[in-house]
C-alpha cells in the first residue's frame, strides 16, 4: 500500500508482512503537526491526580491553562489537584528572571493551602533565561517544612516520554521518606491514574485477595502513601511508558520487582490478577484470583456478547499516547470479533511495536508518531469503520464520517476492570450503530472532493489525490 508521507517520515509507517524494521524513538519531523505533547504536559500528566498536592506552574499563564483539568483522575477525598497555579511570567520578570516571584508564591500558596507538598514545573522560558528552579525549591523546603520539588519539564527539551522522566525523579524524591509497615502482602499500583474512577474497580479485587495496595502512582493518591511506596513487596506497572523508569530505580534502590500488567479487557484483567497471585506464591489467593476470575466473567460475557453480535467484523484503526494501551486494545478487540486494520502510537519504542506486530494480522498497519495527514489518509485507505484515540484525533474521524471512542486521559467513562470491558464494548457498539453515519455528509475540499491537495514535504511538492466515499 503506497502512503503519501512527509519527506523525513520515512520508516514510520509500516503493514505487518513488509519485514522491515519500524522506525521510531527520533525527534518529531518540524512542521508535521505531530499529535505528542511537551515535556512540561507529560510531566504534568503524570503527577497531577496526586489529590491533596499543591501544583504550580513557573512560566506564562498559558502553559497553566493548557494543562488545567488535562486528566479525567477522580478523587476520593482531596480535590486541591483540581486547581491550576501560576506564577504567570510577563515580560519584566523574562528580562530580570522570576525567582522573587516564585519564592514569593510558594509562601503564599503555602501559607494559604497549607498543601503536603508543592511540585514545581519549570517550562521552556524559565529553561531559557536560567533561573535556578533547584535551589528556589530546596530554599522553600526548608523554610516551609514540606516537600517543595522541582520538575524539570522544560518543553523544548524532547516529548513527553522526557516529562514522565521528570516527573519520576521528582516522585522519587519523595518515595522513602516515610515509615510504614504494610499488614498484608503488599503492592503498588504504578501508571494507574483513576481516569473516570478506573482504579475503584481494580482495587477491590486485591483487597479480596488479601493484597493491599500501599500506593497508586498516581491515581486518587495522597502525598503520604507516595512517600511510603516504598515498603511493598511488588510494583504492578500499567502504564509502562510512564512508570517503568520509576519502577527500575525503585528496583534498584528498594529491591522491589515490578511487573508489567494491564488492567484493560477480560484477559488482561484476569492475567493481572493471576500474576499477583503468583507473585505471591499462596494457593488460598490463586483459589480466590480464580473464583473472582469466573464470577466477574459469567457477569459481564452475556452482556459483551450482545455488543459483540452489533459490531463483530466491522474494522478498527488505534492511535493511542503510550504503547501499552494499544496492546491492550487489540486484545480486546478480538475479545469483540473487531479487526484491528491501523495501530500507532506517538512514544512506542522498538520492543513496543515488535510486540505490537505479534498481535496483529498481515496488512496491519503500524505508525509511529502519526500527524493527521497521514491518519486521515490510512484511515481512508485501510475503510475503517472506527477510531480509538484520544481528544485530539477526534473531529478529524468526525470530519471523515467515522465512529470515534475517546480512550483518552479526559474521558469520563470508566474502562477499566470487568465492568470497564462492558463498558467499552457498549462506547463501541453505540457509535458505531448509531444512525449519523447513514447521513449524507457534505464532503469538504480536502475529504472527497475534486479538488487536489498539494503538500509541501520539504524539498518538493506532492499532490494529494481526493479521498472518495
Amino acid at each position: 500500500m503506497i502512503v503519501k508521507i512527509f519527506e523525513g517520515r520515512e520508516g514510520h509507517i509500516q503493514q505487518k508482512g513488509d519485514g522491515l524494521p519500524l522506525a521510531c524513538n527520533n525527534e518529531s519531523l518540524a512542521g508535521a503537526v505531530s499529535q505528542r505533547a511537551c515535556v512540561y504536559s507529560g510531566a504534568r500528566v503524570v503527577l497531577n491526580p496526586i489529590t491533596d498536592a499543591l501544583h504550580l506552574v513557573h512560566g506564562p499563564i498559558g502553559c497553566a491553562s493548557y494543562t488545567w483539568d488535562i486528566r479525567g483522575s477522580t478523587s476520593s477525598g482531596p480535590d486541591l489537584y483540581r486547581n491550576s497555579f501560576s506564577t504567570d511570567m510577563k515580560e519584566l520578570d523574562v528580562v530580570f528572571g522570576g525567582e522573587k516571584k516564585l519564592a514569593a508564591d510558594l509562601r503564599e500558596l503555602a501559607d494559604r493551602y497549607h498543601p503536603p507538598a508543592i511540585f514545581v514545573y519549570s517550562t521552556c522560558i524559565v529553561g531559557i533565561i536560567g533561573d535556578d528552579l533547584q535551589s528556589i525549591c530546596k530554599r522553600a523546603s526548608e523554610e516551609l517544612c514540606i516537600p517543595v520539588l522541582p520538575v524539570k519539564s522544560e518543553g523544548f527539551r524532547g516529548n513527553k516520554n522526557e516529562g514522565y522522566k521528570a516527573a519520576c525523579n521528582a516522585l522519587n524524591e519523595l518515595i522513602g521518606t516515610r515509615n510504614y509497615a504494610p499488614h498484608h502482602p503488599s503492592i503498588n499500583l504504578l501508571g494507574e491514574y483513576n481516569v473516570a474512577g478506573d482504579l475503584w474497580f481494580v482495587k477491590p479485587f486485591f483487597q479480596e485477595m488479601g493484597i493491599e495496595v500501599v500506593a497508586t502512582l498516581t491515581g486518587d493518591a495522597r502525598v503520604a502513601e507516595i512517600q511510603r511506596a516504598h515498603t511493598a513487596q511488588l510494583n504492578l506497572v500499567q502504564c509502562s511508558g510512564s512508570m517503568t523508569y520509576l519502577a527500575k530505580n525503585m528496583e534498584e534502590k528498594y529491591g522491589i520487582p515490578y511487573r508489567r500488567i494491564s488492567f484493560f479487557g477480560l484477559q488482561d484483567m484476569s492475567n493481572a490478577l493471576r500474576t499477583v497471585a503468583e507473585f505471591f506464591a499462596s494457593p488460598e489467593r490463586k483459589q480466590t484470583a480464580e473464583e473472582i476470575i469466573l464470577r466477574e466473567t459469567r457477569q459481564a460475557m452475556p452482556q459483551i456478547e450482545a455488543y459483540r453480535a452489533k459490531v463483530a467484523g466491522k474494522k478498527a484503526a488505534i492511535y493511542m499516547g503510550g504503547a501499552a494501551k494499544a496492546v491492550s486494545l487489540v486484545r480486546a478487540f478480538q475479545e469483540l470479533g473487531m479487526e484491528v486494520v491501523i495501530i500507532g502510537t506517538q512514544t512506542g519504542d522498538r520492543d513496543d511495536y515488535q510486540k505490537i506486530a505479534y498481535l496483529v494480522k498481515d496488512g496491519t498497519v503500524i505508525i509511529d508518531d502519526a500527524n493527521p495527514l497521514e491518519l486521515k489518509e490510512l484511515l481512508f485507505k485501510q475503510k475503517a469503520d472506527l477510531l480509538v484515540a484520544g481528544v485530539k484525533e477526534r473531529f478529524l474521524a468526525y470530519k471523515m464520517g467515522i465512529a470515534f471512542c475517546d480512550f483518552n486521559h479526559d474521558r469520563t467513562t470508566n474502562f477499566e476492570g470487568y465492568v470497564g470491558m462492558v463498558n467499552f464494548a457498549r462506547e463501541v457498539s453505540i457509535t458505531i450503530n448509531s444512525p449519523v453515519w447513514q447521513l449524507p455528509v457534505k464532503r469538504t475540499s480536502q475529504i472527497g472532493s475534486t479538488s487536489q491537495l498539494s503538500i509541501t514535504t520539504g524539498s518538493e511538492n506532492y499532490v494529494q489525490e481526493p479521498c472518495h466515499s
